[in-house]
């Protein structure tokens, strides 16, 4: 889609978030470019400036990677814990959500998350963690402008430039020297699964975790990517 396109998206979209509460020109000032993405790369997230508030050294070592430059297993790894439907869903997992609404209404515990890579990286770069209807529909505003202003190669590109995988480890790049003291470029397929497991629940689950729960999930994930050989088409495009 064409920067007009994009920009005609976002008036709608906040146009519709804001009629009649009287919010609206503030709102539009505090919008974020999503379709400026197609090219730059963010200078920080929401997600970066949290963990520096939180303790996290303010100069922290982010290197970009193109997708080209990742791992292809480590990729595979990651669709395949976070978003095994990326490729085939406009920005939301309905399928996902219907089974995580039945297992909540019966009052089990999910054992999946709902929220796709796209939703991920709208919450990561602009929107805080707090659970809210605003912050939830801001949220959804922001996935559909991501879907129709950027490629599903660059939305990956970016989620895996800005999530985090550990305390203070952001990015594909400084997980892959923090843990395993190589490029992203050269993860071995059990490696990816290691740093994918971990997305979840980075503050305690990476590499270095000794919990058994997260190696099993390590195993898990392994077994699944043996499945999905469908991702390999999409992966090595």
């Amino acid at each position: 889609m064409n920067i007009r396109s994009s920009a005609v998206w976002r008036s709608a979209l906040v146009t519709v978030l804001f009629v009649g509460t009287g919010l609206a020109s503030r709102a539009w000032m505090r919008w974020p470019d999503v379709p400026s993405l197609v090219l730059a790369n963010p200078s920080s997230t929401a997600l970066l400036e949290r963990e520096i508030g939180l303790g996290a050294p303010e100069r922290v070592s982010r290197p970009w990677l193109r997708l080209a430059d990742v791992s292809p297993h480590l990729v595979r790894a990651v669709l395949v814990a976070e978003d095994i439907g990326f490729y085939s869903h406009s920005g939301f997992a309905w399928a996902e959500l219907r089974l995580v609404a039945g297992e909540t209404m019966r009052g089990e515990a999910p054992l999946r998350g709902a929220s796709t890579i796209t939703q991920q990286l709208a919450k990561n770069l602009w929107l805080s963690p707090q659970r809210s209807v605003w912050r939830k529909v801001k949220e959804a505003a922001l996935t559909v402008e991501l879907e129709h202003s950027l490629s599903k190669r660059r939305i990956l590109e970016l989620y895996l430039n800005v999530v985090t995988f550990g305390p203070g480890v952001f990015g594909v790049e400084a997980a892959a020297r923090r843990y395993f003291d190589k490029p992203a470029l050269f993860l071995t397929e059990h490696e990816g699964a290691m740093l994918a497991a971990g997305l979840s629940r980075p503050s305690i689950w990476n590499p270095e975790s000794e919990s058994e729960t997260y190696s099993g999930r390590v195993d898990l994930i392994e077994r699944r990517m043996e499945i999905a050989e469908f991702l390999w088409r999409h992966v090595l495009q």
